[in-house]
């Protein structure tokens, strides 16, 4: 009974919409033939005032006459075998009014035959229930959680789960996911390298330390796949180690089929790093670990001074990219926006092209703008 209260008060609300403007008194306008006859009743006027002021004799005044006379007549006849404007807006107006009263009257007379009034409406829940090849890839994702928080040790699911959260761009949900599957049923080559990547995505393209040690995990189960050895190289080239990651995957290339279809992009990249210029050094190994021996405020000295060296080397070398990126990276993170947006200007105006592009996509998804350093 809802359904059809709430659908009768739609229909007549809608159709009242329609005839509304319909029943408004318009504007009367002259029709056509109307202002034919004021025109040529105007000009026998000019022809009277034209012989009055002797402008014209008598006979081409008669003749004037007679011709306007003669037109007069013939619009006077179209006029009369030609429906009046009155007639032709009122009919105008009742073949509207008959439309728009049709539709609801059709409406309500062909959906008893084919709709399904009572039929119940269909929540999240049922939805998920329903065959799956009708879900979104949302309510797939909906469907696949709503297993996973009753059965939180299947493993199927949580690695069918993870590659899709990675895909979507939640990292931190890919990571988890990959961490409950490693709980479960161990470390694998899919596992360990998507954990690594899910990681690279919560981090926004940086290879952490974490990231690092389990893309070389990943090395060892995988030795024949590319993906974890471009990951580490990557790593090196961010920690200003361009030539050990030439190394790496150098080696890697020599000892790879000839018809390896990725063989072209890791070629194209050694070349590309043995002839990049020398990036600045990020900090040791042996700093870092006596960094973690001092004391809070003597440990954020040392960082303070290493970021201090970063920073003094892009001055001498302004066209290492990766550099730069550290240099934003490592101000963000010591909390110093005014430097980093300071870095990121200096950058900007070194670099050029893709590269320029590169930083500035870099520093947007630290929260930077470039529009913001470039004041």
């Amino acid at each position: 009974m809802e359904f059809w209260l709430t659908a009768v008060l739609l229909t007549f609300a809608a159709t009242l919409i329609v005839l509304l403007p319909l029943t408004r008194n318009r504007q009367r306008l002259l029709p056509t033939e109307k202002n034919d006859l004021e025109v040529y009743r105007d000009q026998l006027r000019e022809v009277d005032a034209d012989l009055a002021r002797g402008m014209i004799d008598k006979a081409s005044a008669e003749q004037a006459r007679v011709e306007i006379s003669r037109r007069i007549l013939g619009v006077e006849k179209a006029g009369r075998d030609t429906p009046s404007f009155g007639e032709k807006a009122r009919s105008g107006r009742l073949l509207a009014f008959v439309a728009v009263l049709a539709v609801p009257l059709i409406a309500w007379g062909v959906y008893p035959l084919f709709g399904a009034p009572d039929m119940p409406s269909m929540p999240l829940a049922a939805r998920l229930a329903d065959s799956p090849d009708r879900n979104s890839v949302n309510e797939l994702v909906a469907r696949a959680e709503a297993h996973l928080a009753q059965n939180p040790d299947d493993i199927r699911g949580w690695d069918v789960l993870a590659p899709i959260y990675l895909r979507l761009g939640r990292g931190a949900d890919a990571a988890n996911a990959y961490r409950s599957a490693i709980r479960i049923e161990g470390e694998n080559f899919s596992r360990t390298l998507g954990l690594g990547e899910a990681l690279i995505a919560i981090s926004g393209g940086t290879v952490t330390a974490e990231a690092e040690a389990i893309f070389t995990k990943a090395a060892e189960l995988g030795p024949d796949d590319i993906r974890p050895q471009y990951y580490l190289a990557q790593g090196e080239v961010q920690d200003g180690k361009a030539d050990m990651a030439v190394q790496r995957l150098q080696a890697f290339l020599d000892k790879a089929p000839s018809n390896a279809p990725w063989r072209a992009q890791v070629e194209q990249m050694i070349a590309g790093l043995r002839g990049a210029p020398a990036a600045p050094k990020g900090p040791t190994s042996e700093e870092v670990e006596a960094a973690a021996a001092l004391s809070a405020e003597d440990r954020q000295a040392m960082i303070e001074g290493m970021v201090a060296r970063l920073d003094e080397g892009l001055r001498e070398n302004s066209a290492d990219i990766d550099g730069w990126k550290r240099l934003v990276r490592s101000y963000m993170i010591l909390n110093r926006r005014d430097a980093a947006l300071d870095a990121l200007k200096r950058g900007m105006d070194a670099l050029e092209g893709e590269q320029r592009a590169d930083l500035q996509g870099f520093a947007a998804g630290l929260g930077l703008e470039a529009e913001s350093a470039i004041k």
